[in-house]
């Protein structure tokens, strides 16, 4: 494949003229008279004094911090002095609270320098937590190849974080696989695509694309969280007194909208994620950056569409506690959508740890040091559905609700049958309006008469809603535990 170098790559991605290095001549210590010959002979090659470039440049008249490697200087690989230059780059980035967008290509750890090199990657590591820590984005474009070390610290830290179409991507290099085991490693596992299917990296993106998904990234990730022009308030319209049953037959109509339709009709800006970065994903869940309105969040959306034929499993909780992570790393809100048949009952979800993650969910969601929002959008089916409920505002539509078991199964437990689910419906005050009621919702957005009937309209309708309930918490800032649980007292 065409490897771009890191100018063509810098020139690529920021705006004409704009950048400026932040580079100092590095400096050796005492090397040997071969390493010195390799050194300059990387020189001459690459046209660099080293395998990371770092600086600043407008990327779409944004100010951002750069730190990019350079493979054609002995492979990218990253001894003493690139360590020393991309930690003092990381924390000026830092210090001038600038964004930082990092775009890796290396082999690792520079051999010629050994263990003392392979240690810097705890220095780097370090620093890019030290960024993080104080609630500035890192997003990292991992270029082919990007393994060892390099992966392992600054490849593997990013908020969000693509990958370049085909790019060698992973922890082992394939040639030193061979040499150790006799054998080739297997095709297909270190490319961006199978790190985007397994929910390791959140896209794949040439290079040309690149600026534009991180502006878009940056859009929500930068946007003020305070002081956003006034938010009218959304009259809520009365609401008619469904019967439970009624309501619960229209929450499970396959053309009512999910989240997917929320955000097409409702949001002015999303950003799609993928998976918990750790190897795992689910199509239950969608996480993305978005923006209702000039209004930022994380939002984490149970998916019915990806449920159809996978019911949501231990991995979409997982993928849930990211987003809760990002929240609260990057100061924005967290919106919760509740839209669930139920979590997977199923062996593969025991051995998962299904239970552990509802209730990890739980207190992640009841401690977040960042404002929440939930919304019931449809169906609420047991502790899957309850692991996004706790939050600082709770929304629902007028036809969603909330159960221990589908009304069915309760009606199981109870009568040993199926056909008394209406009236334990009834009986468990399921329904957003009986949930308003006992102060568990705050406010239920009307359906004329069913949102399966106006899906455009209804999801205006509940965007305009999110956007106004987005801008308050941003101004009030998120609640104390023991306020988020006192609704259920």
């Amino acid at each position: 494949m065409t490897r771009l170098n890191a100018t063509q790559l810098i020139d690529l991605v920021l705006d004409e003229g704009s950048w400026s290095s932040w580079d100092t001549p590095p400096v050796r210590g005492e090397i040997s008279e071969q390493y010195a010959a390799e050194l300059a002979a990387a020189a001459a090659k690459s046209g660099v004094d080293e395998s990371v470039l770092t600086g600043e440049g407008l990327m779409k008249g944004r100010r951002v911090a750069v730190v990019m490697g350079e493979f054609s200087f002995l492979a990218g690989s990253i001894g003493r002095a690139a360590s020393d230059r991309l930690v003092a780059a990381v924390e000026r980035a830092t210090r001038e609270g600038l964004p930082l967008l990092a775009a890796p290509v290396s082999g690792g750890t520079r051999m010629q320098e050994g263990t003392p090199a392979f240690v810097q990657m705890a220095r780097i590591a370090q620093a890019v937590a030290a960024h993080k820590a104080a609630g500035l984005p890192y997003l990292v474009y991992l270029r082919h190849p990007t393994t060892g070390g390099v992966m392992a610290s600054w490849g593997s830290q990013g908020h969000v974080t693509v990958g370049e179409p085909g790019a060698l991507l992973g922890f082992l290099g394939p040639r030193v696989y061979e040499a150790l085991y006799g054998k080739p490693f297997p095709e297909g596992v270190q490319t961006a695509e199978n790190l985007y299917a397994r929910g390791i990296i959140d896209a794949v993106v040439a290079p040309e694309d690149i600026a534009d998904i991180l502006d878009r990234a940056l859009r929500i990730l930068l946007a003020p969280r305070h002081g956003i022009e006034p938010v009218a308030a959304v009259v809520d319209e009365p609401v008619p007194d469904v019967e439970t049953w009624d309501a619960v037959t229209r929450s499970r109509r396959p053309d009512r909208p999910g989240v997917r339709r929320l955000l097409r009709y409702a949001a002015s800006d999303v950003v799609p994620l993928n998976g918990t970065g750790q190897g795992e994903q689910d199509p239950g869940l969608f996480i993305a950056l978005v923006s209702f309105g000039k209004a930022p969040c994380v939002f984490l959306g149970q998916d019915r569409r990806g449920q159809r034929d996978r019911p949501m499993g231990p991995e979409a909780l997982r993928e849930a506690r990211r987003g809760m992570r990002l929240a609260s790393e990057l100061g924005l809100p967290l919106v919760t959508v509740i839209d669930t048949q139920g979590a997977a009952l199923s062996p593969e979800a025991e051995n998962g740890g299904l239970a552990g993650e509802i209730a990890r969910c739980l207190a992640d969601l009841v401690t977040l040091d960042a404002p929440t929002l939930c919304l019931m959008l449809g169906e609420g089916n047991g502790g899957g559905a309850l692991a996004l409920l706790p939050a600082d505002r709770v929304v629902a539509a007028q036809h969603a609700w909330l159960s221990p078991l589908p009304p069915e199964g309760a009606s199981a437990i109870v009568y040993r049958d199926t056909e008394h689910a209406p009236e334990m419906a009834r009986a468990q005050r399921v329904r957003a309006l009986d949930l308003a009621a006992l102060g568990i919702v705050d406010r239920v957005v009307v359906e004329k008469p069913d949102a399966a009937d106006e899906p455009e309209e209804f999801c205006r309708r509940v965007g305009a809603v999110l956007e106004h309930e987005l801008a308050v918490l941003l101004e009030t800032g998120p609640g104390a535990p023991a306020e988020r649980v006192r609704r259920y007292a």
